[in-house]
């Protein structure tokens, strides 16, 4: 899933094509699962809502990203989901990490999985305004696409204080709470600290990958609980959610410019890279470090044996576990919407009690049982 640097990108990507244009035309690809909440989609999303208004600019808080548009009316917002991606015509599409990708499509357009295009044109009067002037304007095409339809698009009069945006936590560059507040936000759960960095409605815009990496430079096990972590662990969390997501941000989101260090580097293909040229993750000694994949909260989480270990009294609460396989959390608040995909809450599994009833008459095996019991119950009356 795109998170907070790759919808970061995207913001950027609007920012670049899209500022200070107008929109002259919106085509539209019905979908009732990706348009959420969005009925009647060609009268409100050109005539009613998008259409002759100029993009002031793209924005994003979390996972979410939106544009802001002049004049009266409401403003796109969207979500990208498990695969959604902007596409720009003529230039080469970029995909996300993990993205779909097919070849010889390249070129194609409408893309495949398109749910809208916006047509934008650069041509403004003298006074700033648009032109209704048609000669040498330059149109520019972006395309919303989305292969499994989990992205959603809505239409918001105030995006940051309506649905999705409002249910969100913190975002990690944005509006990173003050240390005291965030330890009491992390202190007062018990769910594992992983479960609880992919909680959006705790931390907006971290998913996977970005929880991972925070935890490996902070030293913290994932299935660590979060009342057991110390305030030192709290702090260096903390700064380490800032440190992640700034740096991907600051290389837009470019895995290839990402440090050789980092766990992201190390991770794909369960930590087993092909290519000859790759080197090991190495530890602080120099040695290469153990990188190990288990499941919390649903999610494969990696991380590396020699720098995060759990507390010796939650390890063996852990060995104890007759599973072993998943974390046994806290269930968390799910408010059912798209942004809280990330988190999967699995609780611990329990023996069931299981009773035998007597078969009927006539039923299989039951005359067998029935002999059985009178045999047993002979046996007990000659015993007397």
């Amino acid at each position: 899933m795109p998170e907070l640097p790759e919808v970061e990108r995207a913001a950027k990507l609007l920012r670049d094509i899209a500022k200070g244009k107008k929109i002259t035309r919106v085509e539209t690809f019905e979908d009732t699962i990706v348009f959420s909440g969005t009925t009647h989609l060609d009268s409100q999303l050109q005539e009613n809502e998008l259409l002759g208004r100029i993009v002031n600019d793209a924005k994003r808080y979390g996972k979410v990203f939106y544009l802001t548009l002049s004049g009266e009316g409401k403003h796109p917002v969207l979500h990208f989901g498990m695969t959604g991606m902007l596409q720009v015509r003529g230039r080469e599409p970029v995909y996300y990490k993990e993205g779909p990708k097919k070849k010889g499509t390249e070129n194609q357009w409408p893309p495949r999985f398109v749910k809208f295009v916006l047509h934008l044109s650069n041509h403004l009067d003298n006074d700033g305004g648009p032109s209704d002037r048609q000669g040498d304007e330059e149109i520019t095409e972006v395309a919303f696409l989305d292969a499994r339809r989990l992205g959603r698009i809505r239409l918001c009069a105030s995006p940051l204080t309506e649905p999705p945006i409002s249910e969100l936590g913190f975002d990690p560059i944005y509006s990173m709470p003050p240390l005291e507040a965030f330890s009491v936000f992390v202190k007062r759960r018990s769910c594992p600290i992983k479960a609880l960095l992919l909680d959006q409605s705790f931390s907006a815009g971290v998913g996977n990958w970005v929880a991972d990496e925070i935890l490996y430079h902070a030293r913290v096990h994932p299935e660590q609980r979060c009342n057991t972590l110390s305030s030192e662990q709290i702090q260096t969390l903390r700064h380490n959610m800032v440190y992640v997501t700034q740096t991907a941000v600051d290389v837009n989101a470019d895995h290839h410019l990402f440090p050789e260090n980092w766990l992201f580097m190390h991770r794909w293909g369960k930590g087993k890279r092909k290519d000859s040229g790759h080197k090991d993750l190495l530890l602080p000694s120099g040695e290469p470090a153990t990188i190990k994949f288990i499941t919390v909260g649903g999610r494969t989480s990696a991380y590396v044996v020699e720098l995060q270990a759990l507390p010796k009294r939650q390890k063996e609460e852990l060995a104890t576990d007759s599973e072993g396989e998943e974390s046994d959390l806290t269930p968390l608040e799910d408010s059912g919407d798209e942004g809280h995909s990330d988190l999967v809450v699995t609780r611990p599994h329990r023996k069931r009690r299981i009773t035998r009833k007597a078969n009927p008459s006539g039923v299989k095996n039951g005359g067998r049982e029935s002999a059985k019991r009178q045999k047993r119950s002979g046996k007990r009356t000659r015993d007397a």
